[in-house]
Order: C-alpha cells, then structure tokens, then sequence
C-alpha cells in the first residue's frame, strides 16, 4: 500500500533513505494522512520480535546460494558478543579446504603498542570512531585477500565488512557514539570498498541468541577488555543484528542467511554445526526444497515482518 501511494505521488526515490522525523513536511504532500503514519513506522521500526525460528531466512533461499569460480566459496559467522563465533570457527579449522578467519583480536589489541579495543570499552564516546575506522580496515585486509593455499575451497570469516557497515556502524549511530560527520565518512569507506574490492559473501551464518544468555556467558569468560560490556549494549547489538539479518529489506543484506539457535548448550549447538555442515560449506545447493510462498508467509508470521 504505502510504495503504491509513494509510486503515484513519484515520491519513493526521494524519501526512500530519509526518515519521516526529519522529513520536510512539502515532500509528503500528496500523500494520504494514514500512509503518513505508516510510512513513519516503516521507518522507525523496532527489531522483529525474538522467536525460536531456525533456518533460512525468507527471499534468502539456499537455492540462492551460488560458487563462484574464480574464488573460493565465502562464508561469514555472525552473532553477538558470546554468540560462539569462536566456537564454530574452531569446529570448522580441521576440515580439508577450508580456510578459517577469526577475528583479528591481536591487531586491535596492539596497534602500535595502543589498545583499540581496550580503551573503546572504557570510553566508547571517545574511541568508537577510530576503533570502527581500524576495525573496518582489518576486516577489508582479511576478507579481500586471496587463500593462503590454492586447494583453498571455502573461506570462513568470523564477522564480515558487511557486518562493520550494518550492524555496529548503525548501533553506534543509533546510540549518539558516532556523529553525523563520522558515519558519513565511515559509510563512504563502505561504498567505496563495496564498489571496488570483491567483498561478497555467498552466505551468512547467523548464531541468533538473546541478551541475557550472551550477557552470562561474557561474565563467565572474564576476558580483560569486556568487564564492562552492559547488558543494555549487548541489547542494542541484538537489535542491530535483527534488522540487519532477520527482515527482507534487500538495502541490507541480500545474502542469503543460515539461522541458528546459539542459546543452545554448547552440545547442542555443535550438534546444529554438525547437521548444517553441508549448507555451512556451500555444498548443499542443488535438489533442494523451494520455498513456496505459503512457507514465506508463515515465517514472515513467526518473525512479525507483516
């Protein structure tokens, strides 16, 4: 309804990227009060509620998923602090072909001598510009560069570029940690490296858990720099990881998305690793279920994207 009304009014490429708050009211002149309202919701609209759905994501179909030829298969593992990024990866480093890529942790730990990720945690105010800036370019080096070994069939990342620009990029803009002058340049970066370097991704692993679960599990793992992770900010990440991978909104992500449920234990989580293998690897393409649209509309249900 909304896009037919902004189609007759020729109003959808200007408002498409701008929110209504801000909006000058002469752009929405034409357009019916009740589309008004509704626009501004699409716009503002929280993250989809929290359910138990596993599997791919809707219009992300696996029979999307494609191999190129002239690179390897790449695969990235996305989640919230204490998702088990880790985990998975480590499961994956022993299998023939596959290159594993954990994130570069050491780097942000000591660049020239200064903790990045250190001194974000104490004061993210202060640090999330220059630590997004590092974080972005050690994620382009990892994610751009060719396989160590040329029987290399599969790289893995833990976190992607893509990651960086739709998920802390727009939490730290959502929070007031980035300004308006920062994100722009650090989208520009993202625009350029998107139009420039060979970024794809074939397919996104995504460990969806809760807060609360991830928040425990920090606290247990006492690493140095995260004694001062608030749940409110694992929060916010578990929203940006929603609205980035959990809707249809193909200015995101049209990758398609493997989910599964990381708030099992930690058997039952590598039992999923185990029965998703093929999918993980790019190897479960072909002969594959197609998702109908009744099976779209009941998980657009299950998520709340109605």
């Amino acid at each position: 309804m909304i896009r037919s009304v902004l189609k007759k009014c020729n109003l959808f490429e200007r408002i498409k990227n701008i929110t209504c708050a801000n909006r000058p009211k002469q752009i929405m002149e034409g357009v019916p009060l009740d589309s008004r309202k509704r626009l501004a919701e699409f716009y503002q609209s929280p993250s989809p509620k929290k359910t138990h759905f596993v599997g791919l994501t809707p219009l992300k179909e696996l029979t999307n998923i494609s191999s190129p030829s002239n690179r390897p298969f790449r695969v990235s593992i996305e989640g919230n602090i204490g998702a088990g990024k880790s985990t998975l990866i480590k499961y994956f480093e022993g299998f023939e072909g596959i290159e594993t890529n954990a994130e570069p942790i050491d780097w942000w730990r000591n660049l020239d001598g200064y903790n990045l990720l250190d001194l974000l945690y104490k004061d993210i105010n202060e640090w999330c510009r220059v630590f997004q800036s590092y974080v972005f370019l050690t994620r382009l080096k990892l994610q751009s560069a060719k396989p160590k070994n040329s029987s290399t069939t599969v790289q893995m990342f833990e976190r992607s570029v893509q990651n960086n620009r739709f998920c802390f990029l727009e939490q730290a803009r959502q929070s007031g940690y980035l300004k308006g002058a920062d994100y722009a340049v650090l989208d520009q970066w993202y625009r350029w490296a998107r139009s420039n370097v060979d970024i794809n991704l074939d397919l996104i692993v995504y460990l969806r858990s809760t807060p609360d679960v991830v928040y425990e599990r920090v606290k247990s793992r006492a690493r140095p720099e995260e004694n001062t992770i608030s749940l409110e900010y694992l929060t916010q990440l578990h929203d940006s990881h929603e609205k980035w991978l959990m809707t249809e909104d193909e200015r995101f992500n049209t990758v398609p998305v493997l989910v599964l449920d990381a708030d099992k234990t930690r058997d039952e989580v590598l039992e999923q690793y185990r029965l998703n293998e093929g999918k993980i690897l790019g190897h479960d393409k072909k002969g594959t279920k197609h998702i109908t649209k009744e099976d779209k509309s009941k998980v657009k249900k299950t998520l709340d994207l109605d």
